[in-house]
């Protein structure tokens, strides 16, 4: 059973690291194809995989087809190859902006559509990934894609109503997560700690503090109240951020990537 990408970028890197380093699959049945044949060329040295330069060879050779090419290049793409799919194919698209019934319209409605969320942290194998099918797909089919974004890290099967959102709390968010462990290690420099050592410290704290959430399970406003003494330095960092509007802005941020992302 061949996995398919159209599109060999660094989503479609991870993706397949993560597959063929979990023995979800194995090299051999992944074949990708890309515009910039020097870099697929890297990635099969790197992976292993079965390479082309043609799009259709993909298609015909993979029941699951992944494709990994920016949302402006979906209509060409998929007018390319959509004579070449059988009854048994399945489309899983990796862009936002894309609805199913935009799919099924550049498709037929018979063909078997998934429609996923990634983050750019299953590059490492720590991503999240929402999921979503059309009616066409079967429960058999939709496990077997769970398991194959499983390899790079959690995945939640969603409602395609709510993919929106999830695009701002995660698709995005690794952005505005790196813009303050950027912000924490400057504030640190400016205090005397050295670079190098305030980005490890920063993002060190991040790290420990999402795992602490996820397995204690506790509310983020209690761990919160942990760290926070009385009359302590925390308290006054906390009342800092909020006179500032912190909270507001990274709300406020999430409805624009929500909007931005109604719109494309």
């Amino acid at each position: 059973m061949k996995i398919g990408f159209i599109g060999c970028g660094n989503m479609a890197k991870a993706l397949i690291n993560g597959m063929v380093s979990s023995e979800t699959v194995s090299p051999q049945d992944v074949i990708a194809s890309d515009a910039y044949f020097p870099a697929l060329e890297k990635t099969h040295k790197e992976l292993n995989i079965n390479i082309t330069s043609d799009n259709k060879e993909v298609v015909k050779s993979s029941k699951y087809i992944v494709l990994a090419v920016k949302p402006q290049f979906y209509t060409s793409v998929i007018s390319e190859i959509k004579e070449f799919l059988t009854e048994e194919s399945v489309i899983i698209t990796l862009a936002p902006g894309k609805t199913i019934a935009d799919l099924e319209n550049l498709f037929t409605l018979n063909t078997k559509i998934i429609r996923t969320m990634p983050n750019t942290p299953a590059m490492v194998g720590a991503g999240v990934t929402a999921i979503c099918k059309n009616s066409n797909v079967t429960e058999e089919e939709l496990k077997f894609t769970c398991s194959l974004f499983e390899s790079c890290g959690l995945v939640e099967v969603i409602t395609e109503n709510l993919i929106n959102a999830v695009i701002s709390v995660s698709g995005s968010s690794p952005a505005y997560v790196f813009m303050m462990i950027e912000a924490m290690a400057d504030g640190a420099v400016m205090n005397g700690l050295p670079r190098d050592k305030a980005y490890k410290f920063a993002a060190q704290a991040l790290l420990g503090s999402a795992k602490m959430l996820l397995e204690t399970n506790m509310h983020p406003g209690a761990l919160k109240d942990m760290v926070c003494s009385p009359g302590g330095t925390t308290i006054q960092a906390v009342r800092t951020l909020e006179k500032t509007g912190f909270r507001s802005s990274i709300i406020e941020a999430m409805d624009a990537c929500v909007e931005k992302a109604k719109q494309m």
